[in-house]
């Protein structure tokens, strides 16, 4: 009876080690796979959820995740409008799916691309900079690592005699670009 006891006592000790070790292999292999993802995989998995993000300049806004690209991402507020926010502006996010989509990928073309978009359409959209300052227009002109805008009311089109200044800022300042409309933001 003593034996049939210890045997038991051993045997439990045994399953109970064995299992630390599984849940220890488990812990390191979940570990070393998520070392390996990607924020943009994580946002990918995140398409079509809202989330709230914390951007440079603590601007906060909250959006449906509709699209991402190499260096930006485009929201759709509560409202409707679309809003094209710079990866780089990005501090914090709230809500993202742990869940990530491997198949799914950002699309190759960068904020410029976007703005060019933007710029073909003439497009009223309202544009901020990292140092919080915000400018309404049209952009003019698309560079490879800047843009121009002809500064005018939110609510005119832009014709010679609203423009009030051209402004040229650098892509690197740009924290986001929001369209003034409801008109859809359709890449090339």
């Amino acid at each position: 009876m003593r034996w049939e006891a210890l045997f038991d006592d051993l045997e439990g000790q045994w399953l109970a080690e064995e299992r630390r070790e599984r849940d220890a292999d488990v812990a390191d292999r979940t570990r070393a796979e998520r070392v390996r993802v990607l924020l943009v995989e994580r946002l990918a998995g995140s398409l079509g959820c809202q989330l709230t993000f914390t951007l440079t300049g603590a601007e906060t806004i909250v959006g449906t995740l509709d699209d991402l690209g190499a260096d930006w991402l485009l929201l759709t507020d509560d409202v409707g409008h679309e809003i094209i926010v710079a990866t780089g502006s990005v501090i914090a996010i709230t809500g993202l799916s742990r869940s990530i989509d491997p198949a799914a990928t950002a699309r190759r073309f960068t904020m410029g691309y976007a703005l060019r978009a933007l710029a073909r359409d003439r497009a009223t959209v309202i544009l901020t900079d990292t140092a919080g300052g915000r400018v309404a227009g049209t952009i003019d002109a698309v560079g490879k690592d800047w843009c121009d805008i002809s500064e005018h009311p939110v609510d005119e089109a832009r014709r010679p005699g609203q423009v009030r200044a051209r402004r040229t800022v650098p892509t690197a300042a740009i924290v986001t670009v929001r369209k003034a409309g409801r008109s859809r933001f359709v890449p090339a």
